[in-house]
């Protein structure tokens, strides 16, 4: 019916499945949040596990995500939000709901990279675009012919860990407007010279695609959101792509752990759990993730394990 096989399609190959499913460990009857559901790898294989459509969430910022969920899932009762995840994950506190999973992919889908118009990619000249969520009106074009070049630098220093960001900064500013992708890449190109295992462009995009997107804050703010979502004894699984957005998930989980009287969360994964060697061979893609793990701790007093399921997080 609206089971697939998540490995059918190379495009849409979830990233560290077994990880995922061996550390969140899902069970008959969880009810599932996946805050980047995407084209629905992961989800398909949590759901097979837990059979609870009707009290699980799917969420995607993008309308191809959404509209491929949809057939995927067609009759199953399960709840698409096509929102970004921390506007759902409001939403959802609001509507007083609790998770015994909660999932969060950082990644960008292959599908985006891989479709030439959206921008992410500058292996094909395309409009500067780079937009997750096609609604919103600023784009990578924005960000790159109208901020100042010190604002331009700090992107590219910050979010891209570039170190010659003023240089590149510096040419954007003197060859505005910037139309392509390409062209972009190239001035990027020009301030490196000679040649690099990885495109010299790469970092430069990335920034721009988190500053176009606003991921970190998005991050930032999101995981206590998710931590008042996730029921007494549930647990909470991140897939980071980038130093930064691990960092972030890294200090948080450190924050709400530990050895104190008020800790909320027990972390599962000591440290970020890395794609086996066959995974990175078969998938590039996944080489820079990393998973890491926490389960919210049961409130105390609370009668049996199960009573978590029953009741709503302490919110």
């Amino acid at each position: 019916m609206h089971h697939k096989n998540p490995h059918q399609n190379k495009d849409h190959t979830p990233v560290m499945l077994d990880e995922v499913l061996k550390y969140l460990n899902p069970q008959k009857g969880d009810r599932y949040l996946d805050a980047t559901a995407g084209f629905g790898g992961h989800a398909s294989a949590v759901l097979d596990l837990t059979g609870n459509y009707k009290q699980s969430v799917l969420v995607d910022r993008d309308e191809l995500a959404i509209s491929h969920l949809n057939s995927m899932f067609k009759g199953s009762g399960i709840n698409l939000l096509h929102q970004d995840y921390l506007s759902a994950a409001k939403g959802l506190v609001r509507n007083e709901r609790a998770f015994d999973l909660i999932l969060a992919d950082l990644g960008v889908s292959s599908p985006h990279l891989n479709e030439v118009s959206r921008g992410f990619s500058f292996t094909k000249p395309a409009p500067l675009d780079m937009r997750m969520d096609r609604r919103q009106t600023k784009t990578a074009a924005d960000i790159v012919n109208h901020t100042s070049e010190k604002q331009l630098a700090e992107i590219i220093r910050r979010y891209g860990e570039e170190p010659r960001h003023r240089q590149i900064a510096n040419l954007i500013v003197k060859n505005r407007p910037v139309i392509s992708t390409t062209e972009l890449a190239d001035l990027v190109s020009r301030a490196w010279g000679g040649h690099s295992r990885v495109h010299p462009a790469t970092r430069t995009f990335m920034a721009i695609r988190i500053a176009v997107n606003d991921e970190l804050s998005q991050l930032e703010e999101a995981l206590p959101i998710w931590l008042k979502l996730l029921a007494p004894g549930g647990r909470i699984a991140v897939i980071s792509f980038h130093s930064l957005e691990d960092r972030i998930v890294k200090q948080f989980f450190a924050g709400e752990s530990g050895n104190r009287y008020d800790a909320s969360l027990t972390l599962l994964t000591k440290r970020p759990v890395a794609p086996g060697p066959h995974e990175t061979a078969n998938n590039p893609r996944s080489r820079s993730a990393k998973l890491r793990v926490a389960a919210k701790q049961k409130r105390k007093g609370t009668a049996n394990a199960d009573s978590g399921k029953k009741q709503l997080p302490g919110i």
